[in-house]
């Protein structure tokens, strides 16, 4: 488990105070995937390098499995590194040697004994699919298999935790769904606890259990995954979530509306269920769904409509009443053609 307690960190600059993060406190469980999300700037890559020190706080402690990583010494610490590996969104690797070189670099780095060097780099780059690629050179790989190469090599050292600073920022859309779903696949198999930083909401959705925004180094929201989407509460969350679930109603489409326009969220079981379905049959309406999608958050579904309800209005309004009663959120939308899914 990782407990950051406290947490702020100063610069000064030409006699000016900045603070990077402000009195920050967070819990990463054990085996669990955490994102921490914010636009550049907010201090989300310095919270992260603290949780192996390659930043050390101002004020605040730093617990990785009840140990506080700023008593120790550095020969103590360097050891404690080596259970936490890292990825980067440059990868940095070294241009003049093979993927094998690169990945056994980090195990001749901690000391292991050349003999068992092969069997162990062979085994990891089996992992994340570049058992074919040992002897080809970075400049020879695509974006994807040179991070791939990377989180291997990062592996190395069989890590409790594994820090992803952007990981998948250089990334194309597929590359990055790609390289997401390996991140997954090791944290399920391999019960490796990840803890990733982004600034792209999407990402969140795809592979983390929980996540906390931040913004001008303060943590503004925390909690599981399905929480924030379903329910954001700070502006800025609002915002990043949009950015997931926004969509567009044609103008040509909003000029056949005869009704009132309705936004309904629906969670969990209720974004399967026949909600609309039961609302027609008890009142003498007519539904039209101009919009609609389902994500899956963790395998729970999150469904957003827009519809357009008419028929005479005391039925209108109690159809909208009874949605009030079964879904998780109603809005009646008079603002005009665009619409997002949660604003």
């Amino acid at each position: 488990m990782i407990e950051l307690r406290e947490i702020t960190k100063e610069y000064w600059s030409k006699k000016e105070k900045n603070i990077a993060v402000d009195n920050v406190s967070l819990t990463v469980n054990e085996g669990e995937v955490f994102g921490i999300v914010g636009y550049s700037g907010a201090g989300k890559s310095t919270l992260l390098r603290f949780i192996n020190l390659l930043e050390r706080p101002t004020t605040g402690s730093v617990r990785v499995d009840g140990i506080d990583l700023l008593t120790l010494s550095n020969k103590e610490l360097r050891k404690t590194r080596q259970s936490i590996g890292m990825i980067f969104q440059g990868f940095y690797l070294v241009a003049s040697k093979t993927v094998f070189e690169n990945v056994a670099f980090a195990l001749l780095a901690a000391g292991v004994q050349k003999k068992h060097i092969r069997d162990k780099v062979v085994q990891l780059l089996e992992v994340v699919g570049l058992s074919d690629q040992l002897a080809k050179y970075p400049s020879q790989l695509s974006g994807g298999q040179k991070q791939r190469v990377s989180i291997a090599r990062s592996l190395a050292n069989d890590p409790k935790i594994l820090l992803c600073d952007e990981a998948t920022s250089a990334l194309d859309p597929n590359t990055t769904e790609s390289i997401l779903s390996l991140l997954k696949e090791i944290n399920q198999k391999l019960g490796i606890t990840i803890v990733v930083i982004t600034h792209e909401m999407e990402v969140v959705k795809e592979i983390c259990h929980r996540c906390a925004v931040m913004r001008e180094g303060k943590v503004v929201e925390l909690g599981t995954t399905f929480d924030i989407f379903s329910a954001p509460k700070d502006p800025l969350t609002k915002k990043f979530i949009q950015n997931v679930l926004e969509f567009e109603i044609p103008e040509l489409m909003m000029n056949r509306v005869k009704g009132k326009l309705v936004k309904l969220i629906f969670l969990r079981d209720l974004a399967t269920d026949a909600v609309v379905s039961d609302m027609i049959q008890a009142f003498e309406v007519r539904a039209n769904i101009l919009h609609g999608k389902v994500e899956y958050i963790h395998e729970t579904p999150l469904g957003v409509f827009i519809m357009d309800i008419s028929g005479e209005e005391d039925q209108v309004n109690q159809a909208i009443d009874y949605l009030h009663k079964r879904v998780h959120k109603v809005e009646v939308i008079e603002d005009g053609p665009t619409y997002r899914a949660l604003a």
